[in-house]
C-alpha cells in the first residue's frame, strides 16, 4: 500500500471508530505501530485535527472532512464509461473492482454531481461477443504484477501446437480477443499471444523472474508493429 493510501485509510478508520489506538490501525493496516505513530505525528502537521496520544488512543475532531473531489462533466463521463467497459469486458475480479472505485467515487464528491454520475448515458452493453477464454484472467493479471513465469500450450495461426513458458510483460485488449506481451522463454524473444488460443495454462509458482535489459516491456514496445501482429491473430513463432 502506497503511504498516501494508508494516510487516507488511517482518517477513514478513524471517522469510524470514537477513539481507535495505534495497534488497532497497524493491525488493519498490517503495518508497525511505530509507522502508524509517524504517520499520525504527520497527518498532525499538516493540519488534520487528531487528538490523543501514544498507548492511550486517538480520535478525529468532529468536523473535519476531507475536500470533495471535483470532477468536470467529461470527466465524469470517462470514469463511468471505462468502469462499465471494464465491467462488460474484464474479468470478475477486476469487473467488481471496477464496480467498487465507482462507489467510493461517488461517496466523495458533491451531492449535485452525484445524480450527474448516475445517470451518464454512455453505457458497454454485456450482449456481446468475446473470444472465451480456458483460464481466469485474474490469475494472468496477478503474475503480471507479482512477475512470475507462466507455462500454457498454445496453437497459433496455422494449426501449430507448442508449449510455452514466458516472462509476462503487457496485457491489452482488442475486442473480441485479449492478447499477451511477454518474453518467450522457447524463442528467446519477445512474442505476442492470443489467451483464447491458450490451454493449459499454469502460474507455477517458484518461477518469478527480474526484469534484464532487453526484455522488459519498454524494449518490447520500442519494436514497431508488436501489437499490431499480435492483435491480427498470432504469436509470430
Amino acid at each position: 500500500m502506497r503511504r498516501a493510501d494508508r494516510l487516507f485509510e488511517i482518517i477513514q478508520l478513524m471517522r469510524r471508530r470514537p477513539t481507535v489506538t495505534a495497534r488497532e490501525l497497524g493491525a488493519a493496516l498490517e503495518v508497525s505501530e511505530r509507522t502508524i505513530y509517524r504517520d499520525i505525528a504527520d497527518l498532525a502537521a499538516s493540519g488534520v485535527p487528531i487528538e490523543g496520544e501514544a498507548g492511550v488512543g486517538y480520535t478525529l475532531r468532529p468536523g473535519f472532512d476531507l475536500p470533495p473531489l471535483m470532477f468536470k462533466e467529461a470527466e465524469i463521463e470517462a470514469l463511468v464509461l471505462g468502469a462499465r467497459i471494464v465491467e462488460s469486458w474484464a474479468d470478475g475480479e477486476l469487473a467488481e473492482a471496477a464496480t467498487d472505485v465507482i462507489a467510493k467515487i461517488e461517496a466523495v464528491i458533491p451531492e449535485r454531481l452525484r445524480g450527474y454520475m448516475a445517470g451518464t448515458a454512455l453505457l458497454a452493453p454485456e450482449t456481446h461477443f468475446v473470444e472465451p477464454l480456458g483460464f481466469d484472467l485474474a490469475d494472468l493479471r496477478r503474475a503480471l504484477r507479482q512477475r512470475l513465469r507462466v507455462h500454457f500450450g498454445y496453437t497459433d495461426v496455422l494449426g501449430q501446437v507448442s508449449e510455452r513458458t514466458v516472462r509476462p510483460l503487457s496485457m491489452a485488449f482488442f475486442g473480441p480477443v485479449w492478447v499477451l506481451a511477454a518474453w518467450c522463454e522457447l524463442r528467446e524473444d519477445f512474442r505476442t499471444f492470443r489467451l483464447d488460443r491458450m490451454r493449459g495454462f499454469t502460474v507455477p509458482e517458484l518461477a518469478p523472474f527480474r526484469p534484464e535489459p532487453g526484455k522488459t516491456l519498454h524494449d518490447f514496445l520500442k519494436r514497431p508493429g508488436t501489437w499490431t501482429r499480435g492483435a491480427a491473430g498470432a504469436s509470430d513463432g
